[in-house]
């Protein structure tokens, strides 16, 4: 059984990462990812809310973000690297959120952008 810490996080594949992705979370990815179990996403379908009418943008990033990933040194053998798209648990789950959660009571979250 694993012990350590999980996390989850991610980059939505709009553009190239840049100096400010190292700063503000990569190098700290590389750290955690010898201490804790790391499960670093590339949100491709996220990446489409704002960016849906060009989707190939965001399919042309993702090679660009995972090489990225590793430049910065993230190690596939410490975290694991996955793309949204390709876990159809996600789609899922979200559709259930959707018939179980109303449009009011997420416009009451306020962390949620109108």
């Amino acid at each position: 059984m694993n012990t350590k810490p999980t996390i989850l996080t991610g980059d939505r594949p709009t553009g190239a990462l840049h100096l400010g992705h190292y700063v503000g979370s990569l190098r700290q990815r590389v750290a955690l990812q010898h201490t804790h179990q790391q499960f670093v996403l590339i949100a491709d379908l996220q990446g489409l809310t704002d960016n849906g009418t060009n989707p190939q943008k965001i399919r042309d990033n993702i090679p660009e973000v995972l090489a990225d990933y590793l430049a910065a040194g993230i190690d596939p053998e410490l975290t694991t690297l996955c793309l949204q798209s390709a876990l159809p648990a996600l789609a899922e789950l979200t559709m259930l959120y959707m018939n179980v959660v109303t449009v009011a009571r997420v416009e009451r979250n306020p962390t949620v952008k109108k």
